[in-house]
């Protein structure tokens, strides 16, 4: 019988009344209704019984032994706060009836009663929790959307992340979302943990991976609440905790990681429409998670590639040797100064190391004693176009071609390989011509000796506004004098 009530999928009535003959009644009546029903004694037993079962409505009578009305209505939403609770009292206290509507009573029936009136007021109530139910589900379906297509637009691993925690911490009003993922040793490290604004600072306690990846590896089922759900963290929060939440991440069967929710308040306990919402969000997740490492690895693949390629063409001369290095730092100090994104610095930094990859296909000895012939300076010219033909295949590289390409255009338009002039020239560009200057003017080569860095500097300021851009080489000159004003000034202290 009670396991038949647990699979009703009838809208769930407990009758709460100290006379046996009013409960009867009433369950007989609304059992005809079409009403899945059961009644209690007195508040006490009520809640024994919302304990084991969800109920959509409650009729209790404000009088009783143990536990009365107005108690039991205090103590519903703790249990479920979804749960409506209608009042029946005597005519001779209306008043009580109406003082526990303001404490959240949806209705009150007066004794003695007439059962149309009762079953209007049930229909209603129930009517009005269907909505409920159906505009959270809307409100769910196009939260879930949303969530889906932010994950599946994104191939950062930092931008998934944040948007599993949003969605659970605002769609499934989470005050705790750990996501956790394996440490390619066999383990599970907590990856990112969030919390609710209201409790940061809180000790929340530590989560036990064995304890939640064995749950999960067992039936990918966890939602469990009160005392029970603490035995999924090794040191307990220091608040009650109410419920907890995880579903796995997988691919292909494989558990690598999950995420966990927790509860620390009394009106959300979560069920099993969450976990189902959150698993629709995992597993979306999964593949995108997967996905992101995937780009991650292929992004230190890059990284590899461009410091490679940077180091073999350093190695074509012994008087190159660093440049490459040295260009892309002066670079990424002088692309800081001008404001630029970390994005976009980071792609200066690259094309600065690049910037001479071209000179791979120039078959001469570019620092050999005395100045090129005019045919060997114009097969140097070419080293730029050459730098572009080399990387246009490879897409990922696709970024840092117009530093490479065109970091020996002059801002009076005298430069190549286009004989570009002032703005026409990517300021990435402009960038590297300015901090590929300074290093070659102070370093050594085969035919003449490092200019001194005050020599250097003079010439970029000399330069600007004919062979660089005025604004970035006042801002690298500058930038220079003052780091070295503050190593000047460093010293003397």
């Amino acid at each position: 019988m009670a396991q038949a009530f647990e699979n009703e999928e009838r809208p769930r009535i407990l009758v709460v009344d100290d006379e046996k003959f009013i409960r009867d009644i009433l369950a007989d009546f609304l059992g005809l209704e079409g009403y899945a029903v059961r009644t209690a004694q007195d508040g006490v037993a009520a809640m024994q019984e919302l304990a084991r079962s969800h109920y959509d409505l409650v009729i209790s009578d404000l009088k009783m032994p143990r536990m009365g009305g107005i108690e039991l209505l205090e103590e519903i939403p703790k249990i479920n706060p979804n749960t409506l609770t209608v009042i029946m009292t005597g005519f001779g206290t209306v008043e009580t009836a109406i003082d526990a509507m303001k404490r959240g009573a949806y209705d009150y029936v007066l004794k003695p009663f007439k059962m149309e009136e009762v079953i209007h007021i049930v229909q209603r109530g129930i009517d009005k929790q269907r909505l409920a139910a159906e505009n959270m589900r809307l409100k769910e379906a196009v939260a879930l959307y949303r969530v889906s297509e932010a994950i599946a637009a994104s191939l950062s691993l930092e931008e998934v992340l944040a948007t599993i925690g949003d969605a659970a911490l605002d769609e499934l009003n989470a005050d705790l979302v750990a996501t956790w993922l394996d440490d390619g040793k066999g383990g599970f490290f907590e990856r990112q943990r969030l919390v609710r604004e209201q409790l940061e600072g809180t000790p929340l306690g530590n989560i036990d991976p064995d304890a939640v990846a064995g749950q999960l590896a067992q039936d990918q089922n966890l939602v469990e609440q009160g005392a029970s759900a603490s035995r999924y963290f090794r040191e307990q929060p220091s608040i009650p905790l109410v419920s907890v939440m995880a579903v796995p991440l997988k691919i292909k069967r494989h558990l690598f990681g999950w995420v966990l929710l927790a509860s620390f308040s009394r009106s959300m306990r979560y069920d099993e429409g969450h976990r189902k919402l959150l698993s629709i969000i995992s597993a979306r997740a999964a593949a995108a998670i997967e996905n992101a490492r995937l780009y991650e690895d292929l992004r230190a693949t890059f990284q590899q590639t461009i410091e490679g390629l940077a180091k073999a063409i350093d190695k074509m001369d012994r008087y190159t040797s660093g440049h490459s290095d040295r260009v892309a730092h002066w670079a990424t100090v002088l692309a800081g100064r001008l404001g630029l994104t970390a994005e976009v610095i980071e792609v200066v930094r690259q094309s600065a190391l690049m910037h001479d990859i071209g000179k791979i296909g120039c078959v001469l000895n570019l620092n050999k004693p005395g100045k090129l012939t005019e045919e060997e300076y114009e097969v140097f010219k070419k080293h730029p176009q050459y730098g572009k033909d080399i990387l246009d295949p490879i897409r990922f590289l696709h970024p840092l071609v117009p530093g490479v390409h065109l970091h020996h255009e002059r801002w009076d338009g005298k430069g190549y390989p286009l004989g570009l002039k002032g703005n026409e020239i990517p300021l990435i560009a402009r960038i590297i011509a300015v901090a590929d200057a300074y290093d070659a003017m102070t370093s050594n080569r085969a035919y003449r000796r490092a200019l001194p860095r005050d020599v250097a500097l003079g010439e970029i300021s000399r330069c600007a506004g004919s062979q660089f851009d005025p604004e970035v080489a006042a801002a690298f000159v500058e930038g220079i004098l003052e780091a070295r004003k503050g190593t000047d000034d460093e010293g003397a202290r």
